[in-house]
């Protein structure tokens, strides 16, 4: 039983939760941080959507198993590797679906809709999308937007930033690429047997795009810490830039040099530089927006 539970739980994969902390972008941004009430709503928004992501990789297991079978790493997975059996991940997944869904609805109305929402954008992918080039990158996208959608729902802001939602899909995309980019170089040549949207994409064209998101991610950032009117008026907010320009070029050097963003989880919780890039950033940001 144990056995299985840990196998249920790795299935869920908690590393991905990280990416759950686009909820709290509205709690901080609209300087709510220290609301006591608005981080309780928040961090139950953000766990619910853990809940929600965790069904869908078990979704997504479920449907490559076979592909995941020949991949050189995702074998080793649960469900691919025989540890979790069907049936026990099916009875997990409907567990979840029971618990998450209400528990959204109960919480807030708007966010129900938002983690229903999301459910099922992301079911489409892991069923038809994801074998799209172009379109699996802007899916991605999407459910990072909702995810700071849930967030900013939640606690009803009022002054968070149109510009920051903007940056948050081009972020995603440029993650979304690298990864994609560094999957075809892990693989080479067998790459589309292992994953067909990947016979969709070249390097040169990656290459390509992760520059014009690269490009675009900045600007839209730069544009928010001297654009909006939920920044002090002296612009501090632009002396977070460098920490986003470097968080930035880390990532793409390790896509680049590394190969290492096959797993941008692995990266957050791993790359010393990217983390102190993180942590200064968010430090100032906090500084900024809530003693200056």
């Amino acid at each position: 039983m144990s056995n299985q539970l840990h196998n249920i739980v790795k299935t869920m994969r908690p590393k991905q939760w990280l990416k759950n902390v686009f909820v709290f972008a509205g709690l901080v941004f609209d300087r709510q941080l220290f609301s006591l009430a608005s981080f309780l709503l928040t961090l139950a928004a953000a766990f619910l959507f853990c809940l929600a992501s965790s069904m869908i990789y078990i979704i997504n297991d479920l449907v490559d198993i076979e592909f995941d079978r020949q991949h050189p790493i995702k074998k080793h997975r649960p469900l691919a590797s025989g540890a979790l059996s069907q049936r026990s991940a099916i009875i997990a997944l409907v567990m979840l679906g029971l618990f998450t869904f209400p528990a959204a609805f109960f919480l807030n109305t708007a966010l129900g809709w938002i983690i229903a929402a999301y459910f099922i954008l992301m079911l489409a992918y892991s069923l038809w999308l994801k074998h799209i080039a172009l379109i699996d990158v802007m899916i991605i996208a999407a459910g990072f937007v909702l995810r700071v959608a849930a967030g900013v729902m939640i606690i009803e802001t009022e002054r968070f930033s149109p510009w920051l939602v903007v940056a948050t899909v081009f972020l995603a995309l440029f993650i979304g690429l690298g990864k994609r980019r560094s999957e075809i170089e892990l693989l080479n040549t067998q790459a589309p047997s292992h994953r067909r949207v990947l016979n969709g994409y070249t390097l040169e064209l990656l290459d390509q795009l992760l520059t014009i998101v690269l490009s675009a991610t900045l600007m839209t950032y730069c544009l928010y810490t001297f654009s909006t009117t939920n920044t002090p008026d002296s612009y501090h907010m632009m002396f977070t830039i460098p920490f986003v320009i470097y968080g930035l070029f880390r990532y793409l050097y390790l896509v680049r040099i590394e190969n290492s963003g096959g797993t941008p989880e692995d990266i957050v919780v791993s790359d010393r530089p990217m983390q102190a890039a993180i942590l200064l950033w968010g430090i100032t940001v906090v500084v900024i927006l809530y003693w200056l």
